[in-house]
C-alpha cells in the first residue's frame, strides 16, 4: 500500500486533519517494465551519456520504448497535438519517462489510461485532447508572457529588477516541458511555433554579460539560466561562474537547472561535481551565496537519483538546493499533490520547497492554468504543515511586474477574471514615463476563462467575434 492509499485509508475518522503526513521512502521506478528498456543494465542507467543518446524526441522512439503498451488512439492524438498544438518540441530524457505511469497494468488499455491520467505525462508530453477545446489559448496570451526579451540589456541578460539579472546563457535543455515560459527562444520550432534565436556566439553573449555586471554595481544577483545551464559544456560554465564571482559587488548567484531533476546523471558525473566543487568553495571564501535552482512539479520525479543529486551539490559546497514548481492543473493543483512533494522534497531529498509559480500566460496553456482565488485557497490550505522555512510561496508572475505573492494583488474583478498589480521598483531598462510613471500604473493579469462565471464567459466570447 502506498503512502497515498494508506493515508486515504485514515479518512472518516473523528478529528482528522485535512492532509495526514506519513513518511513516503523513496523509490527509482524499473524501467525494464518497459519493452526497450527491458536490458539496460543499472549501470548504463546512471551513465549521463547513455540517459541524453535515449532521450525520446518522437513518436516513434516512444514507441520503441513502451511497445505495445500504448494504444493507436494514444498515438493519433499525441500526432494531432505536435503538429497543431505543441509549443515545445518532444525530449524527454529516459530518467523522467520512467516516472509516469510507474506503477500501471501491462495491457495496452489499462496502461494508455493510466498514462493519459499521469500528471508527469499531462506537462511533460501533452495531447490534443488535454487542451482546452474552447479556449486552448487566453485572449491576452503571448509567447514571451513576461517580456523578458524587451528587458534584454544585452542578448539573453534580462534586467527585470533592480538589483537581479537573468542571465540566459542557451536557448536548449535536456528536457522540453510543454508549458516553458521562454517557448518562444527555447528548443526547436514547432509546427506552431517559429523560435526566436540568440544570434550571438556563446563567447561574445557572455563577455557583454560580464561588462555590463561590472558597469552596474546595483546588481547583486545573478540567475544563470536558459534554457538549462545542464546543455553548457561544463569547462564553459565554470569558466563563467569564475568570472561572475570576481566582480565583487555580485554577492548571489543560482544555477537554474530542471535537469536536477530530469536528468540526475548529468549532475552526478565526476568531473561535474568536481568543477561544482571548486566553484562552490571559491564561492564560500568570497561570501558570495551559491544555489541550485531545480524544477520538479510533482512528488513521483523525486527518485533516490534526485535525492543522490541533491545532496551531492550540497556536499560539496553548494548552499541550498531550492524547488521552483509550476501549479498546473492536472499536475499538482491540489493541496495533497503540493503537500506530497513538498514532503517528498524537504524530508527526502533535502532539496528546499521555494515557489510555485502560476502557469504563465503563453498559448495553449490553459488547460493547466488555474485563477488566481485557486491560487489562493491553495497557499491557505499547505500552510502550518511544512516547517515554515519550507513552506512555498505561491507566485503569479505579472507581466511587467515580477512575482508577487497570489494575496498581493490590489484589485480583483472575479466576474471577468481580470486582477490589478502595482509594482515597486523600475526594472533596468525602464526610465520614467513622461505620461505616467510605471509606479502609479495597475498591471493586468487575466484567470482562465474556463474558471469564470456564466457572464465572465459570455464577456470574452464576445470580444472573440469582433
Amino acid at each position: 500500500m502506498t503512502a497515498v492509499d494508506e493515508r486515504s485509508a485514515t479518512r472518516g475518522a473523528p478529528g482528522e486533519q485535512p492532509y495526514e503526513y506519513l513518511r513516503h521512502e523513496l523509490v527509482e521506478p524499473d524501467w525494464r517494465r518497459f519493452p526497450g528498456w527491458r536490458d539496460v543494465t543499472a549501470a548504463q542507467w546512471r551513465d549521463a551519456q547513455w540517459q541524453r543518446a535515449h532521450c525520446v524526441k518522437n513518436a516513434a522512439q516512444l514507441r520503441a520504448v513502451v511497445g505495445d503498451l500504448l494504444t493507436d488512439a494514444f498515438f493519433d492524438d499525441l500526432d494531432a497535438d505536435q503538429r497543431n498544438l505543441a509549443t515545445m518540441s518532444m525530449l524527454i530524457p529516459p530518467q523522467m519517462l520512467n516516472t509516469m505511469a510507474a506503477h500501471a497494468p501491462t495491457t495496452p488499455e489499462a496502461f494508455t489510461a493510466a498514462f493519459l491520467a499521469d500528471p508527469v505525462r499531462r506537462y511533460m508530453l501533452p495531447v490534443a485532447s488535454d487542451r482546452d477545446p474552447e479556449w486552448p489559448s487566453h485572449p491576452h496570451s503571448s509567447r514571451d508572457s513576461l517580456h523578458e526579451a524587451e528587458m534584454w540589456v544585452v542578448e539573453g541578460l534580462t534586467h527585470r529588477y533592480p538589483t537581479k539579472v537573468l542571465a540566459e546563457l542557451l536557448s536548449t535543455c535536456p528536457q522540453y516541458c510543454g508549458h516553458c515560459t521562454r517557448m518562444d527562444l527555447v528548443g526547436n520550432s514547432t509546427p506552431a511555433v517559429d523560435k526566436h534565436k540568440l544570434l550571438l556566439k556563446p563567447v561574445d553573449r557572455q563577455d557583454r554579460m560580464i561588462d555590463y555586471l561590472k558597469r552596474t554595481p546595483g546588481v547583486r544577483d545573478v540567475v544563470v539560466s536558459g534554457g538549462d545551464v545542464a546543455n553548457v559544456p561544463w569547462r564553459q560554465l565554470e569558466s563563467f561562474l569564475m568570472r561572475l564571482l570576481d566582480i565583487p559587488t555580485v554577492r548571489d548567484i543560482r544555477l537554474a537547472t530542471k535537469a536536477l531533476a530530469a536528468l540526475p546523471q548529468h549532475w552526478l558525473q565526476p568531473t561535474v561535481v568536481e568543477g561544482l566543487e571548486r566553484v562552490a568553495r571559491t564561492a564560500q571564501r568570497r561570501g558570495v551565496n551559491l544555489a541550485i535552482h531545480t524544477h520538479v512539479n510533482h512528488a513521483a520525479s523525486v527518485t533516490p537519483l534526485v535525492a543522490e543529486a541533491a545532496r551531492t551539490a550540497l556536499e560539496v559546497g553548494v548552499r541550498d538546493v531550492r524547488n521552483q514548481g509550476v501549479l498546473m492543473r492536472g499536475v499538482n493543483a491540489t493541496a495533497e499533490d503540493l503537500l506530497d512533494l513538498c514532503f517528498a522534497l524537504q524530508g527526502e531529498a533535502g532539496i528546499l520547497p521555494y515557489y510555485f509559480y502560476m502557469c504563465d500566460m503563453i498559448p495553449n496553456a490553459e488547460h493547466w492554468r488555474v485563477a488566481v482565488w485557486e491560487a489562493q485557497r491553495l497557499q491557505h490550505a499547505i500552510m502550518g504543515y511544512l516547517p515554515g522555512y519550507a513552506t512555498p510561496r505561491i507566485i503569479c508572475d505579472v507581466p511587467y511586474v515580477g512575482k508577487r505573492w497570489v494575496h498581493q494583488l490590489a484589485e480583483y474583478d472575479r466576474e471577468l477574471g481580470i486582477s490589478y498589480w502595482t509594482k515597486n521598483y523600475r526594472a533596468g531598462t525602464e526610465r520614467l514615463d513622461t505620461a505616467e510613471d510605471v509606479l502609479d500604473r495597475r498591471y493586468p493579469y487575466y484567470d482562465p476563462i474556463s474558471t469564470l462565471p456564466e457572464a465572465g464567459k459570455r464577456h470574452w466570447a464576445a470580444i472573440a467575434d469582433k
